[in-house]
């Protein structure tokens, strides 16, 4: 059995989870009121800023210079490609360029992008890849799953969905998929155990991060 179908059923109580929340709900049916997902969409924005980090850090401590490769694509692709896609996509919710950049991190979000860096910055290569893994994978379970269900009138919300259970977005999936069970094939009992623990707790900040959207989580004090 490999290493991520043992990571399946830590993360199908999880996905399922995601897949049910009203949030996402609503926006495979095209009824989810804007403001949640103006928060979400401002909210991500900051998240991809950190994301990137995280794939300039997989490049510095990618084991081979093919991997080291990879990451570098990816880092290049977000930063300079994607987000320049998810302004376009934030002006469609009316939210301009100053506004993306203004955001504050939610508690959660400064807590997910926290985790995922220090994880990145101190852990290994596996750790990285095992941390990196829920978003990818979570993602693109909830776009493939709501794209099953019918499109949503709101060409918007429909859109997000076509990213996400796109060809593009399933096939980088499956690569962090398929990077993850090389390295837990070459790792040790002990350290799968850890990759498993990280994927565990950045796939519960998976879910965190829509109900934060969804209450519009912000900073009490």
């Amino acid at each position: 059995m490999a290493f991520t179908d043992e990571l399946a059923a830590d993360a199908e109580p999880i996905f399922d989870a995601i897949y049910d929340h009203p949030m996402v709900r609503g926006i495979g049916d095209g009824t989810l009121d804007e403001e949640p997902f103006r928060y979400w969409v401002k909210q991500d924005y900051v998240y991809l800023v950190d994301y990137s980090r995280v794939f300039a850090l997989g490049a510095a401590k990618a084991p081979t210079l093919s991997r080291m490769g990879t990451f570098a694509e990816l880092l290049s692709g977000t930063v300079n490609t994607e987000m320049d896609l998810h302004r376009s996509y934030a002006a469609e919710f009316d939210i301009g360029e100053a506004e993306l950049e203004a955001t504050e991190p939610s508690p959660t979000t400064r807590a997910y992008t926290d985790f995922l860096v220090r994880t990145a910055s101190t852990g290994t290569f596996g750790d990285l890849v095992a941390a990196l893994l829920p978003c990818m994978w979570g993602f693109n379970d909830t776009g493939t799953r709501l794209a099953a269900d019918g499109l949503p009138d709101d060409e918007r919300y429909a859109d997000w969905i076509r990213m996400y259970a796109g060809e593009e977005f399933t096939e980088l999936t499956e690569w962090c998929l398929e990077l993850t069970d090389e390295v837990a094939a070459a790792s040790t009992e002990a350290d799968r155990e850890r990759y498993r623990e990280l994927f565990v707790t950045s796939a519960r900040y998976e879910y965190r991060f829509w109900d934060t959207a969804w209450r519009r989580e912000g900073w009490e004090l």
